[in-house]
């Protein structure tokens, strides 16, 4: 297992450095930069800004100061934010955005594991039918639509919610229930398909000749057998939360971290946007590490 653990952790390293590169060049091809403002900079002050963060070197040699810096964990300091650290940023943002996120995933498994189970259990009926089209809606219709018809239907019309912002508890419901959607649907439509082919396996059938009630061979021998298809989905979902979160903080006004990554990318903040993509990216390697390692556990005949 150590030695499985070690190769994966490894074969991560390539992967995180295309990462590295990519976001690095394509946030300098963007138009702009760090310091332009409506009123024109003085050249010497231009110049003396771009010594300061080394902006007048050529590009391979930031890089490698870049990497450098990450090897020490020095994400570097915030162009915009002034006498704070991209660390220090990234510590006050990413609290709010993993209760978002782990709200939303705690909602989208429990709801779409229920529907996925109960229109497998009831495959062809009536309720199948509904289960699956309301899936396949939640599908097409992307969380950044969906957020301003809830707002528009919950805060505005209703006034049952609170618009935006981070107070009490009923402020959470509307970004979160907004994240969530999208992967309910996907979870759903996974653990139907996946539990109506456990149903029809051998030792359900024995499980069900044995005189076991339907509840205790759904949950006790079904059920665990039939999440390995969601618990491979969890690694590009926890991704989809993730970055929907960022246009979901944006628009219901929530501090978190995705705030922080959308005012760097509009005011060029290069070590800001790169230090959320580093975060980020090493977050969702070290979460499909883990659904790697969940897999022998699901289902024994997994093997390392």
């Amino acid at each position: 297992m150590l030695s499985f653990a070690l190769r994966r952790l490894l074969s991560a390293i390539p992967t995180l450095l295309v990462l590295l590169a990519l976001s690095f060049a394509l946030i300098r091809v963007a138009p702009g930069g760090p310091f332009d403002t409506e009123r024109q900079i003085p050249a010497e002050i231009q110049e003396r800004l771009n010594q300061t963060y080394y902006l007048d070197e050529p590009l391979w040699m930031q890089f490698g100061r870049y990497l450098g810096g990450l090897a020490r964990g020095d994400f570097g300091p915030s162009f915009q934010y002034k006498d704070y650290t991209v660390s220090e940023l990234i510590a006050a943002g990413f609290p709010v955005s993993l209760q978002l996120g782990s709200l939303a995933m705690l909602l989208a498994l429990l709801v779409g594991i229920s529907v996925g189970t109960l229109a497998a259990l009831r495959q062809n009926s009536r309720v199948d039918h509904v289960a699956m089209g309301a899936a396949m809606t939640g599908i097409s219709i992307p969380n950044f639509v969906l957020a301003p018809i809830l707002v528009l239907v919950f805060a505005v019309t209703l006034r049952w919610l609170p618009a935006g912002g981070l107070g009490e508890w009923r402020s959470l419901i509307l970004p979160v229930v907004s994240l969530a959607l999208p992967q309910i649907a996907y979870i759903a439509r996974l653990t139907r398909g996946s539990m109506i082919e456990v149903l029809r396996s051998d030792f359900i059938r024995t499980a069900r000749a044995q005189g076991l009630p339907t509840r205790e061979v759904v949950i006790g021998h079904a059920l665990k057998p039939a999440m390995v298809p969601v618990v491979s989905y969890l690694g590009p979902a926890t991704a989809g939360i993730i970055t929907g979160s960022v246009v979901i903080e944006q628009i219901f006004g929530v501090p978190g971290l995705g705030r922080y990554f959308v005012q760097g990318a509009l005011n060029r903040d290069y070590t800001l946007v790169m230090g959320v993509v580093v975060f980020y990216g090493v977050l969702i390697i070290v979460f499909n590490f883990l659904v790697d390692l969940a897999y022998r556990w699901l289902d024994p005949r997994v093997k390392l």
